[in-house]
């Protein structure tokens, strides 16, 4: 099991980074949100993983920071949500939003998300309210350098909200969005809603 993975980035796409090691590429399942932070092609570039062997396949899922990763693990954990769904919420939500969405019994916001439903935001809410809160408790005051959602987070998650607005469902959306978003990073809002439409 890797805690992390450095090395030089190689490949990347809006959920999926090639990462070389020493000659050895590793492909690691990153959320949404990393893909607006990453480095240019050539670059290095710091991981924290968490790994999950099934039967058939092994995963290295990869987050920028550790809180991001411990988060992914604690909502992968309940049973039936799972790595997929996990991923679309560290995603879509900073992790101080996706932690007072849950400790505030925020189902509407969670609901928001694509492949979360109004019965798996409740039941996320249910396992994860007191594990997060305990958490919170031990955890230090917050620092000036920790990360925040950047300005294309924020424009990637209003231009999701804008095309559900739309009459588009949540995964018509996303996939429309990772499309544009595999073409070029937009410098407006308009510009990738504009795109993101073209390709559906």
């Amino acid at each position: 099991m890797f805690e992390y993975i450095k090395g030089t980035l190689t490949s990347i796409t809006p959920h999926k980074a090639v990462v070389d090691v020493q000659g050895v590429g590793y492909l690691i399942h990153i959320p949404l949100s990393a893909f607006s932070s990453m480095p240019p092609i050539g670059k290095d570039i710091l991981f924290y993983i968490s790994s999950i062997y099934r039967e058939d396949s092994h995963k290295n899922f990869g987050f920028l920071t550790e809180e991001e990763r411990d988060l992914f693990e604690k909502i992968s954990s309940i049973s039936g949500i799972g790595p997929k769904t996990a991923l679309a919420l560290i995603g879509h939500l900073d992790s101080n939003t996706l932690e007072s969405a849950i400790t505030t019994a925020n189902a509407s916001l969670l609901s928001k998300i694509p492949g979360i439903g109004k019965k798996t935001a409740e039941r996320l809410i249910i396992e994860l309210r007191d594990k997060v809160l305990k958490g919170l408790k031990k955890a230090p005051l917050p620092t000036k350098g920790k990360k925040e959602m950047t300005e294309e987070d924020h424009m990637v998650s209003d231009a999701l909200s804008a095309l559900m607005n739309l009459g588009y469902n949540a995964l018509q959306a996303q996939k429309a969005l990772e499309k544009a978003l595999s073409k070029e990073k937009p410098m407006h809002l308009s510009d990738l809603i504009r795109s993101a439409l073209s390709g559906i």
